[in-house]
């Protein structure tokens, strides 16, 4: 039986503002090493054998960036498959499945979350193909992570009998998050395991037990795949049937109602980086036991997260803290209170910032775009256009625009002109009027854009005409 990685690339990560950001959230940032949390988790299966490629679930706003990441590897995706909505994990493994059923009816399917960090590969293979063992045979397979401490942040999977030569358990249940008294009473029985959210199983038992325990699911899912279309390297799903699936986790769905599971522990250097603590114990740290990334210069300042991105940060005097400097926002948090950092994202969201959204620098298909300055009826932004890129064609009704070439060469359409542009030259887009910028060259193009205008926001786009499809979200 061939198995396929089934990677899940959802969820915000709000606990890891501001880095963390809901158009660019934690699976796709290198938190790490110099490769993303995706990246990582789509070469963790590398070295087994008969691996096909991967599947990936993502949000749809995701889905350039996932593809460049995934291209970065110089791997090829299966299928990328969006989701209008996230609806939790097991409507989007539901999805997964039945591509796979359509591709592969005899496949494996290996779930991983996109934003777990695994620091010892060697010990997860050998778990995997224990669990590939069990899974070939039917079972539903999770993978409980041995316990080093009596968390209070992780659910647990008590284990029942053993199975067979190996490490392998029955499921005797699975327990929510406990409080501190509870948790180290399961540390102490030496029966229960951290949840680790990783599962294996075959395509069809999956299908065969969603079916069994949460039918609506399934047939939504259904619906939204056979009403779904392919769209360049991407699957979508039809809105519609999506939005009617009820949201369930793969645990609440089926495992802990099924009698098939069975539990692979593994100790590997399992974290899922819920928040800031769960960061700075995985990641390297100086003689004082601090993090330090970026330009940070400190004085009596011991076990912190420290972060800057834009500017210098200095510290003097503090203990267990996290700050984080971007360029639109800086937290200052005690560790004890890293969870809630949830907190200040809500308040964001409900004032309407943009902070909770997107970093300054956004990131597009073609490229990316940087806010440089702002103030009434005008703004400025800087573009950068990727070598053979282009934006669309596209119009304004609110606004003009101004281009100024600071490197590379620009080729612009505006209305029935065609023409190129070269470094610290410049040229005017009226309002109303078709345009489009492209960059023809071999080097990163980058132009200065002056808006003007009495309604500047990017839901003033209507296009005609995209490379990569966006016309219907005029």
């Amino acid at each position: 039986m061939k198995l396929y990685p089934v990677i899940l690339s959802g969820g915000s990560g709000s606990r890891l503002w501001p880095l963390s950001r809901e158009f660019y959230p934690k699976p796709l940032l290198p938190l790490i090493t110099e490769q993303t949390l995706l990246q990582e988790t789509a070469n963790r299966l590398d070295g087994l054998p008969d691996v096909g490629d991967a599947v990936y679930v993502c949000n749809e706003e995701h889905r350039f960036l996932v593809a460049e990441q995934v291209s970065q590897l110089g791997k090829q995706p299966a299928t990328i498959i969006l989701e209008p909505q996230g609806r939790n994990t097991a409507p989007a493994l539901t999805l997964a499945a039945l591509y796979l059923a359509g591709k592969d009816p005899d496949s494996l399917m290996m779930i991983m979350p996109a934003d777990h960090v695994i620091s010892e590969r060697q010990p997860f293979l050998d778990a995997v193909g224990q669990g590939r063992l069990h899974a070939e045979q039917g079972a539903l397979v999770t993978f409980g992570v041995v316990p080093n401490a009596a968390e209070t942040g992780y659910g647990y999977i008590k284990r029942d009998g053993e199975l067979g030569e190996g490490e392998a358990f029955q499921v005797a249940r699975f327990v929510e998050k406990p409080d501190q008294a509870t948790a180290e009473r399961y540390i102490n029985d030496g029966d229960y395991y951290w949840n680790s959210g990783i599962f294996l199983m075959r395509t069809d038992q999956w299908l065969a037990e969603i079916e069994r325990f949460r039918p609506d699911i399934l047939e939504a899912c259904r619906q939204a795949m056979d009403k779904g279309a392919q769209d360049i390297d991407f699957f979508r799903v039809d809105k519609a049937a999506f939005h009617a699936c009820p949201g369930d986790s793969i645990d609440y769905a089926v495992m802990e109602k099924t009698g098939n599971a069975v539990v692979v522990p593994f100790a590997a250097g399992w974290s899922d980086i819920g928040a800031w603590p769960a960061l700075w114990n995985v990641c390297p740290r100086n003689e004082d036991g601090n993090v330090v990334q970026g330009d940070v210069i400190t004085h009596d300042t011991h076990n912190a997260f420290l972060v800057a991105q834009h500017r210098c940060l200095a510290t003097v005097g503090l203990d267990d803290v996290v700050v984080v400097e971007t360029a639109d926002a800086v937290l200052v948090t005690n560790k004890e209170r890293a969870q809630d950092v949830k907190e200040i994202v809500g308040q964001l969201k409900r004032a309407n910032r943009e902070e909770s959204r997107v970093h300054r620098r956004v990131y597009r298909p073609w490229g990316s775009y940087e806010g440089v300055d702002n103030g009434a009826r005008f703004q400025v932004k800087r573009l950068t256009v990727n070598p053979g890129a282009s934006l669309s064609l596209q119009m304004h009704h609110h606004r003009a625009e101004h281009w100024v070439v600071v490197k590379g060469t620009a080729r612009v359409t505006c209305g029935d002109n065609v023409f190129n542009l070269h470094e610290n030259e410049s040229t005017y887009i009226p309002m109303g009027e078709r345009h489009r910028l492209e960059n023809p060259g071999a080097i990163p193009l980058e132009v200065i854009e002056i808006q003007s205008g009495s309604y500047l926001g990017e839901d003033d786009i209507v296009r005609f005409e995209d490379v990569y499809n966006r016309v219907q979200e005029n």
